[in-house]
């Protein structure tokens, strides 16, 4: 049976409410949470961007079954991987064994604000690879020195660390080839944000299969369609870009402009809106048919949280489970 789960989405609310939202999302029966690990919103219109790792912290105090996870945390720039080590472990610990560290390449979004620049994408790749590394080295124990091509770790060392089978697992985020294949050999899970078999299969090649693989899709919930269309355009018209589009742009300001020719009528066609359970259920179906065991959703609008997760319980949930 496929997973359902539910998107803490730091960019459309503030941390506090954050962890209301997954109190409220394990209560109603999602399977895990996934948290988005941002420095700016998409578009100015979502509004927040709180620190991720205090809230998942918190979350993990005022949770106590639903699964969490970073969805996804960029351990080549903003973040050292030695410190991303660190905090995993720290959450692990905190979470007491709930807890999966999503990794990936990272956006210029979130990434520039540290004033080191935003590399080739070729670079990210070779640069979360040998992160990865590093991190695994920090999970193993012991003291650890490294100098590699992009990182140095010097007499590095966890000392609060999960016992060996409580280690984090480690997912890692796809787009393509190179990924699938750093993500195969080393990741223990994988990540993608469109329902694409060949991503999955690319991941099999590189050492996947049989690894969970998890899924994500924004949807926007509303009794009123139109408000819902207008919402998921305002805030969500960002998503249809795509990945290597969306890691480049630089702010905002840089994603409004990518996007201002994008209809509402555009974004209602590749997110379900309004409260019509079967729109739902077939977006979520060709990630089921692809592969994906485990698909988080993302309810566009921060104040329509509660809503959502309401409904969800009675209504999409139930017939989710049937995929």
């Amino acid at each position: 049976m496929v997973q359902i789960g539910y998107t803490m989405m730091t960019e459309q609310a503030g941390p506090r409410e954050l962890v209301d939202h997954v109190v409220a999302a394990e209560r109603a029966g999602f399977d895990f949470s996934v948290t988005s690990d941002h420095y700016f919103p998409w578009l100015v219109e979502q509004g927040h961007a709180p620190y991720a790792w205090s809230v998942l912290g918190a979350a993990a105090q005022a949770t106590s079954r639903i699964p969490l996870m970073t969805y996804v945390t960029c351990p080549t720039v903003r973040y050292h991987p030695a410190v991303v080590a660190q905090k995993a472990a720290t959450m692990q610990l905190l979470a007491e064994g709930r807890f999966r560290l999503g990794l990936g390449s990272g956006e210029n979004l979130n990434e520039h604000v540290v004033g080191a620049g935003w590399p080739a994408a070729h670079v990210r790749l070779a640069m979360l690879e040998e992160a990865v590394d590093i991190i695994r080295a920090l999970f193993a124990g012991g003291d650890v020195s490294h100098h590699g091509t992009h990182y140095d770790v010097e007499n590095a060392r966890l000392w609060d660390l999960p016992e060996p089978g409580q280690l984090p697992p480690i997912g890692i985020a796809v787009s393509g080839e190179r990924s699938c294949e750093i993500a195969g050999r080393l990741g223990d899970l994988v990540i993608a944000t469109e329902p694409e078999r060949e991503l999955l299969d690319a991941f099999d090649r590189h050492g996947g299969a049989g690894k969970p693989r998890v899924g994500q899709l924004p949807v926007c919930f509303d009794t009123d369609r139109d408000a819902a269309v207008k919402r998921a355009h305002e805030q969500f018209r960002w998503f249809g870009g795509g990945w290597k589009v969306n890691a480049e742009l630089p702010g905002p300001a840089g994603i409004a402009g990518a996007t201002r020719f994008v209809r509402p009528e555009d974004v209602a066609e590749s997110i379900p809106c309004g409260s019509d359970v079967e729109p739902f259920v077939e977006a979520v179906r060709p990630y089921a048919e692809a592969g994906f065991t485990e698909i988080a959703l993302v309810q566009v609008g921060g104040e329509h949280q509660q809503p959502f997760i309401e409904w969800a319980e009675k209504s999409l949930l139930p017939a989710l489970r049937e995929l």
